[in-house]
């Protein structure tokens, strides 16, 4: 048998509020690049030991990371403790890194001119190898 103590425990007592969702500091992963991301992740962009593409928004890989880091980036800001200090760590530092790297997404690209690159390619396994798991 549950004990209910107190003033707010049991069938009488007044329902909790929802909370309120917290509101977005940037509206897009784009916003968040240009005001947060890129003027605070400093770095020199040789094309040699660093590459970035201007266009980046043609990278189907760069686009998933700055999406990664402005939703990680929108959590953590909540965090008053270490949450910053984690999202640098665990989530810029890393992806930035990968994106940077001269074999990265970026590796055909330099600072003035886009070069599309043709994905990595893979045969299609034999069936029943990988089960669709949406209908298990």
């Amino acid at each position: 048998m549950a004990v209910e103590i107190g003033l707010f425990s049991g069938p009488g007592a007044p329902a909790a509020e929802p909370a309120e969702a917290p509101q977005l500091v940037f509206g897009s992963a784009e916003e968040f690049l240009h005001k947060q991301l890129l003027p605070t992740y400093v770095r020199d962009v040789d094309d040699r030991s660093a590459k970035w593409c201007m266009e980046w928004y043609f990278h189907p890989e760069a686009v998933s990371r700055v999406e990664a880091l402005w939703r990680a980036w929108e959590h953590l800001r909540l965090d008053g403790a270490t949450g910053i200090s984690v999202w640098w760590r665990d989530h810029a530092d890393h992806h930035m890194r990968v994106l940077l790297d001269p074999q990265g997404p970026f590796y055909n690209c330099d600072r003035s001119d886009h070069r599309d690159q043709p994905p990595l390619e893979s045969k299609m396994a034999p069936a029943g190898w990988f089960p669709d798991m949406r209908n298990l």
